[in-house]
């Protein structure tokens, strides 16, 4: 039966943002509020579907990315027939190349069409009547619709408590920010291992936080803790070859991408071996059209995908779909710290049971935003553009 295309009548952006008591620190900067920028797309019939843009940082950020979506994205995408939302993708990307050169801001375009892409393949998943994992990955599937989840975020002060906490609820695997000093990183990291044990699995995040010869210097003294992986210790931009002097002698295996955002760039990392652990950002850039085929490429190089994310509970669970829909044995993330944009945001989240994610069958990513529910943290009213 052939499937009949996406026309979107509407297109929203929905602002919130929420307080936190503990500020969420970065070797690079602080975030004393969360942040959450929804798509909403309506087509024809009345059908919706939900994505997420990322807009973390700058906090001044993400009325800009909103702006996008009304003023740029929507005039493209609304009132059209699309074969599917990978159609609709190369159109936001190509015409919207000449005014990203223009405008000089390639991240905030790549982040908003990302968000625009994930609320078209959720409405898509949705009319199929099918969760997304199935319905992205077709006749491809390898997949059970669950997969190992990893607590991340974990802050330089008293990491180990938040860390046992998410222990009780069932996680064995854990990521603890880096890039505070060598003296508070490596007492940190003692401190955990003693918390959780030997069998827990723990990941480190530096940021972009050193250059090469820090990085050098301090990642030999993390072998002791019996790390899974570093992760971005240098800026994404650093040259090739000092990516490889590092991944030649450091004793712990390299995590990286969240921060890049082409296929070109994406490709040379992994022709080059030397981050194993490989970690796009649909809502960086991307969404499903761009993110799928480029995990199918991680896999297939006999690397590993594991999608990066920081956000709201769309954005999440889209993460969720993209890990399900592409197979293979990566950890989706998940941050640890409190965040009612992300526990509050989805009527019905999916369970957490011994440390792994479970989807279900249920249409789309699975649930809707609860719009009442977040009225408290809704920020203004975004223009909304209509046919």
């Amino acid at each position: 039966m052939p499937v009949p295309p996406l026309r979107i009548s509407k297109l929203d952006a929905l602002l919130f943002r929420a307080p936190i008591e503990e500020p969420l620190r970065t070797s690079f900067g602080v975030l004393t509020s969360r942040p959450a920028l929804l798509v909403r797309a309506e087509d024809a019939d009345g059908a919706v579907g939900w994505g997420e843009i990322w807009c973390v940082f700058p906090p001044c950020g993400a009325e800009h990315r909103a702006a996008l979506v009304e003023s740029l994205l929507a005039p493209i995408v609304t009132g059209e027939d699309w074969p599917g939302p990978a159609a609709a993708y190369d159109a936001m990307t190509r015409r919207t190349h000449v005014m990203m050169l223009q405008g000089g801001e390639p991240g905030p375009l790549a982040q908003a069409i990302a968000g625009v892409d994930i609320a078209l393949w959720d409405l898509a998943a949705r009319r199929a009547g099918l969760p997304l994992w199935r319905y992205a990955a077709g006749d491809a599937i390898k997949s059970d619709g669950t997969m190992p989840v990893y607590a991340s975020g974990l802050n330089p002060g008293r990491p180990e408590i938040i860390a046992a906490a998410k222990q009780a609820e069932g996680y064995s695997a854990f990521k603890l920010k880096i890039g505070f000093g060598e003296q508070t990183d490596l007492a940190n990291l003692r401190m955990l291992r003693r918390a959780l044990g030997n069998d827990a699995q723990i990941m480190v995040d530096a940021n972009q936080g050193w250059d090469l010869e820090t990085a050098m210097r301090i990642s030999p003294k993390l072998h002791e803790f019996g790390l899974t992986w570093l992760e971005e210790p240098m800026p994404c931009d650093r040259p090739a070859d000092e990516w490889l002097t590092l991944a030649n002698t450091s004793p712990v295996l390299l995590a990286g991408g969240e921060n890049l955002r082409s296929d070109r760039d994406f490709d040379a990392l992994i022709k080059s071996k030397t981050v194993p652990y490989v970690q796009p950002d649909m809502t960086k850039w991307g969404g499903f059209s761009g993110c799928l085929p480029l995990a199918r490429r991680i896999i297939k190089a006999g690397l590993t995908f594991c999608p990066h994310y920081l956000g709201g509970a769309v954005g999440l669970m889209a993460s969720a779909h993209l890990l399900a829909a592409a197979g293979g044995n990566g950890l989706l993330e998940a941050d640890a710290n409190p965040n009612p944009l992300r526990e509050g945001m989805l009527r019905t989240p999916p369970p957490i049971r011994d440390g792994r994610m479970i989807l279900g069958d249920a249409p789309g990513i699975g649930s809707e935003p609860d719009l009442e529910g977040l009225a408290e943290f809704r920020v203004g009213q975004a223009p909304v553009h209509t046919v």
